[in-house]
């Protein structure tokens, strides 16, 4: 503790990070908490899992008083980040007594209101705290501290307009720390417009490389989920993280792992906060094996041992891919990141694959995959495929695929009622990369 304790922080704060297990200060906790209690704006360059609601919260607790009613603002993207920053700042501030009101929607305002009226640090998301705004329900007058968590994140799901208003209504005399895992030209407009002389602050990035491996299979698209469940039953794993493109697919995807012996839960932002929160509260406790996401859960949740992340559907750019592989290889673990490739997959990936920084190996599908089973769902669709049948190695009936011709090179021909087309699969050009089978021929009975 005497890390902490060099840092300035009292003993108030110094006790409760104590019991929450801290040993020593993290690089971002290091770095930005002697500038906050100076008094200074700050820039934070860093992920989810680095520390970072300590980083800004310690000063927070310091310089927040009891009786003097709202004086911290946390904005947070998501209803579960903004559970997890309120849950960490109720830990840090008990000694000193102080009330975390949490706000978001999808609940009701009421008790809301109520939490309102003796709160000292607000967290919640913009939508909910504009509500509250404009019913009179949250007086921003006196507020002397303001956070921006995930501000990339806010402000790439729409959030810019609200966040600017919610800004503008807050006291200029104040702190305003600003937390972001990528600074983006939005971002530098919100620190220029917003925040006095911002120190930058950053961490190194919390994945290790060295320990991350990235591979990516490239499949039929009627093997993609009977492959998907051969690795799950196969790989050896601790808890994983699957990533799908829609609520759809989503819930479509753990119903049936659910149906193959699979311990899966789903979580995206069509759930209910209440759900929601069950389900995060399953998974962080291990009692299911495997969560099925949105991307929603790719930020602001800290989840720790993580061995594998799949991405079931490939990511549209390559900083979502970055955010999606950055649950695993955390804290000096190893890691495996693994993208199940299709042809509906192959623009996204090959948008992902045009930074230069990101390395994907391919690796081959083995032979004989058991075929897994999919239940339609209730309007009679068959979700990311038809049921596998004759005339692919999985067997059965439905909609069947068969391979033809050879070759090499990274072409495929596609055959569809006689025709035959050819082309690139992911036309990389002069990066050379060879992706994928060749002059394959490809049938479809109905």
């Amino acid at each position: 503790m005497e890390k902490f304790r060099k840092l300035g922080l009292g003993e108030h704060i110094l006790r409760s990070i104590k019991e929450a297990g801290f040993e020593s200060p993290m690089e971002i906790q290091e770095k930005a908490i002697p500038l906050a209690l100076a008094g200074k704006d700050i820039i934070g360059g860093s992920a989810t899992g680095s520390g970072k609601t300590l980083a800004f919260g310690a000063a927070i607790v310091e310089k927040t008083f009891k009786e003097r009613g709202i004086q911290s603002l946390i904005l947070a993207p998501t209803r579960e980040l903004a559970e997890q920053d309120a849950s960490e700042m109720a830990k840090f501030s008990k000694y000193k007594g102080l009330s975390v009101s949490i706000i978001y929607g999808g609940v009701g305002m009421a008790p809301q209101v109520e939490s309102l009226e003796k709160a000292n640090i607000v967290v919640g998301t913009p939508g909910r705290i504009l509500d509250h705004m404009r019913r009179g329900t949250l007086n921003l007058s006196k507020v002397r501290f303001l956070v921006l968590d995930e501000a990339d994140r806010m402000l790439d799901m729409g959030f810019i307009d609200d966040v600017e208003t919610i800004i503008n209504q807050c006291p200029k005399e104040r702190q305003t720390f600003l937390f972001s895992a990528t600074i983006t030209p939005d971002i530098e407009h919100i620190a220029k417009r917003h925040m006095r002389n911002p120190v930058d602050v950053a961490a190194e990035q919390h994945v290790d490389p060295s320990k991350l491996r990235q591979i990516y299979y490239d499949v039929q698209p009627n093997e993609k989920f009977s492959f998907l469940v051969h690795l799950l039953k196969n790989e050896k794993s601790n808890i994983v993280m699957i990533f799908c493109n829609t609520r759809h697919n989503v819930e479509f995807i753990s119903h049936n792992l659910k149906r193959n012996g699979v311990q899966a839960i789903a979580i995206h932002g069509g759930l209910a906060q209440n759900k929601r929160s069950r389900v995060m509260e399953q998974f962080k406790a291990n009692e299911v094996y495997a969560l099925v996401c949105t991307d929603i859960a790719a930020r602001g949740l800290d989840i720790a041992g993580v061995s594998h992340v799949y991405n079931y559907d490939s990511p549209k750019t390559s900083k979502d891919y970055i955010h999606r592989i950055g649950r695993t290889a955390r804290a000096g673990k190893e890691g495996i990141a693994i993208s199940i490739v299709s042809n509906r997959d192959y623009d996204n990936f090959r948008a992902v694959l045009k930074d230069p920084s990101i390395e994907i190996k391919k690796e081959e599908v083995p032979e004989n995959i058991e075929r897994a089973f999919m239940q339609i769902n209730a309007r009679g669709e068959r979700g990311e495929g038809r049921r596998f049948g004759g005339g692919s190695r999985f067997g059965g009936g439905g909609r069947s695929y068969g391979r033809s011709g050879g070759g090499s090179g990274g072409f495929r021909g596609r055959s569809e009622r006689g025709e035959r087309r050819g082309g690139s699969r992911f036309g990389s050009g002069g990066r050379g990369r060879g992706f994928g089978r060749s002059g394959e021929g490809q049938r479809r009975r109905y």
